[in-house]
């Protein structure tokens, strides 16, 4: 009982509050008390962790493939020996002398891997490995920011292996201009001068800081299948690369006090510990992704959790809303709308928006564009579609093959007021069509201007 007033009163402080009034370092302050709030709750709710997990098991699975095709990659720039010493110095940070064990096997299972000894079939099934790994990262960062459609096949096939292949050409490239650039002769002459010298000496304890914080950026941007704003990215990537610092440290005393775990485990504490570092490496990664959605999504930093409950009233004004912008937006011969640009200018979660168009769809009023982002059009001729048909199907989303109207038993008395009702409903709104719908606010909204 002490527990649930004490949650109830910690609640009330952190969400009660208008800051609106607040000065501006006492606003930020419970801004940031209520990004920690949303986040624990997204750990303790059990999904988070549990993507963890399955990213876990497919790294594990999917880790030698990766860094084999990566290898086959660079081979071609002529950079493949430097792929040894990165692991080593990822690996080792955190886990001492078993990162130097792990990178061992790995690079041995890799230097094992010989493309005439897989065969098409094998290779077939390497690339699929690879792959599966970006489609599960996509999917825990489409979940955390709310987004239920994937991208298509082709383009996230074509997309995946653009990551896999240009990915760590990049980055090796980033590390030899970095290289290049502090071996410079310039370079060196300038460590000598005092300020200047001590400036690029920080920098360049810095860099390695700052190549992740870009990665986690340019990762958070590109996988999830919406449009995600730099400054949100940023924000995010900045918050997981510091705590992605500090794992590595905290980490690194972990491993030091694990003595008793080898001696029991023995060759298995090796595994146990890598493990345990890419669950606390993939948890950051998503805890960034999250903070990143909150910051670029502030309607969902409320107490509410869990999915919103809607009136019918609701849903039915809503699609009807969403129906006239996309019909009058289709005759001003604009580009579709897209399920972000209407939550934004109707000031709404994407998921309630998403779920509407999703179901005006599977009515078959709506259709999906294949551009990207996709866009909605009208899958009816407007000026043939009646508006009294079209609240009826409005009013039939959602049902499914087992859950229908017609499965529910038939009592006389109700079945006459519905019949009595849609034939009013006919009567009162006789040939309206959508078009004439979409011309009526057209005309309504001149006649204001004028």
């Amino acid at each position: 009982m002490l527990h649930k007033i004490n949650k109830k009163g910690i609640d009330a402080f952190i969400w009660e509050v208008d800051i609106k009034g607040f000065a501006y370092w006492k606003r930020f302050g419970f801004s940031l008390l209520r990004m920690f709030y949303l986040i624990v709750r997204d750990i303790l709710d059990g999904q988070l962790t549990l993507r963890v997990m399955s990213l876990v098991y497919t790294t594990l699975l999917s880790i030698v493939p990766l860094i084999a095709v990566s290898f086959s990659v660079l081979k071609g720039f002529g950079v493949h020996n430097q792929v040894e010493p990165l692991l080593m110095k990822m690996l080792s940070g955190p886990l001492g002398s078993q990162g130097a064990e792990i990178t061992e096997k790995i690079i041995g299972f890799v230097d094992n891997m010989k493309i005439g000894v897989l065969g098409s079939v094998g290779l077939a099934l390497l690339l699929y490995t690879v792959v599966s790994l970006v489609q599960k990262i996509e999917r825990s960062f489409n979940y955390t920011w709310h987004v239920s459609e994937h991208r298509p096949f082709a383009q996230r096939f074509s997309d995946y292996l653009s990551v896999i292949f240009i990915g760590p050409v990049l980055i090796f490239s980033a590390i030899g201009i970095s290289a290049t650039v502090q071996s410079n002769t310039v370079t060196q002459r300038l460590l000598e001068m005092q300020l200047i010298g001590d400036a690029l000496h920080l920098a360049s304890q810095l860099l390695p800081f700052l190549l992740v914080i870009a990665a986690f950026t340019f990762v958070y941007i590109f996988i999830p299948n919406t449009r995600v704003k730099f400054k949100s990215a940023l924000i995010g990537a900045t918050v997981a690369g510091i705590l992605w610092e500090m794992s590595g440290w905290g980490f690194a005393l972990f491993v030091g006090g694990t003595t008793k775990y080898t001696a029991i485990y023995s060759a298995l504490a090796t595994l146990i510990l890598f493990m345990i570092w890419l669950y606390v490496s993939w948890l950051i990664l998503l805890i960034g992704a999250s903070i990143a959605f909150y910051h670029q999504h502030p309607e969902h930093r409320t107490i509410q959790r869990g999915v919103m409950r809607l009136s019918n009233r609701f849903k039915e004004k809503l699609s009807l809303i969403l129906l006239l912008k996309i019909t009058r937006r289709f005759y001003q011969k604009k580009s579709p709308l897209s399920i972000e640009s209407v939550a934004r200018e109707l000031d709404l979660p994407m998921d309630v928006v998403a779920l509407a168009l999703n179901n005006l769809q599977k009515q078959g009023l709506l259709e999906r564009t294949q551009q990207i982002p996709a866009g909605f059009i009208p899958a009816l001729p407007p000026d043939e579609l009646l508006i009294a048909d079209m609240l009826y199907l409005i009013r039939g989303a959602g049902e499914t093959h087992h859950l229908r109207t017609d499965k529910l038993p038939r009592i006389a008395a109700i079945e006459n007021l519905q019949d009595e009702l849609q034939q009013s409903l006919e009567q009162q709104l006789g040939q309206r069509t959508l078009k004439s719908l979409a011309l009526q606010v057209e005309s309504t909204q001149n006649m204001s201007q004028v």
